[in-house]
């Protein structure tokens, strides 16, 4: 992995855990729940981003040399199963 990307994801982890944490308390808590869903759809916003760096970097990382020594079908297959994961 990129060490630049590496770090980022670490810190956006870092986040995602303190903001599933804070949902947590919320419920605990009895939060009014339009503030509860606001930050679940924000953790899931934060998921999303940190999916799209991951995939940046596999790209980056994985797919081009894959694709110059011949495993194209491996890169193909890996990533048409993360197409349909993303799309259920």
């Amino acid at each position: 992995m990129i060490a630049q990307t590496q770090k980022k994801a670490v810190t956006r982890l870092h986040i995602i855990q303190g903001q599933i944490e804070g949902l947590e308390r919320m419920v605990t808590n009895d939060k009014y729940c339009v503030d509860i869903i606001r930050l679940s759809l924000a953790v899931q916003k934060s998921l999303q981003s940190f999916n799209q760096s991951m995939l940046e970097n596999h790209l980056q990382e994985h797919v081009s040399k894959d694709w110059k020594s011949n495993k194209k079908q491996k890169e193909i297959k890996e990533l048409l199963d993360i197409y349909f994961l993303n799309n259920k």
